[in-house]
């Protein structure tokens, strides 16, 4: 399986980029992360160290994914992503050891930005310029242009009218 790795890509030696995958131009891939095969980064991208992004991962560009992020298959990231440390996703609600069948998607949507410690339960979606906060636990979708937090996350800010100016 050949591997297209942009040339302006940077790869830290350290980091297990399998074959197969697709990385953008300009963007940096740090040390102790673990990139699978199959998935796609786009351009402008910065992933921390300590990441691991599975196979079934599509990354937009000029996503930014903090140090110790986790991205199981089903993730979808649009365009401008944050992710802060330590966010964690999720592919199946109900795991178990030997398990059968198809892994959950989960959309994170254009400019949305996730905080530090939070965890991502799979089959939701995270709206447009959507924020979450730190250490949330995000079990339904979220809105554009709303800000949510807690465990379980709650919307506690609306913002859409920021939205309204931007034409989204």
């Amino acid at each position: 399986m050949t591997s297209k790795i942009h040339p302006t890509a940077f790869i830290h030696p350290l980091a297990d980029v399998e074959p197969g995958v697709e990385i953008g131009a300009n963007t940096k891939v740090w040390r102790w992360t673990h990139i699978m095969s199959g998935c796609k980064i786009g351009k402008d991208c910065m992933i921390g160290q300590g990441c691991s992004i599975a196979s079934k991962v599509t990354i937009g560009d000029s996503c930014r994914i903090q140090n110790g992020s986790h991205l199981f298959d089903g993730c979808v990231l649009g365009t401008n992503v944050f992710l802060g440390p330590n966010v964690i996703t999720t592919n199946v609600k109900f795991p178990r050891s030997h398990r059968k069948g198809k892994f959950e998607e989960t959309i994170f949507r254009d400019n949305c930005s996730v905080g530090a410690n939070s965890t991502i339960i799979c089959g939701i979606e995270i709206g447009v310029f959507a924020m979450i906060g730190a250490g949330s636990v995000v079990t339904k979708n979220i809105p554009s242009g709303v800000t949510a937090f807690g465990v379980p996350a709650i919307i506690k800010k609306s913002r859409t009218h920021h939205l309204e100016k931007l034409n989204i």
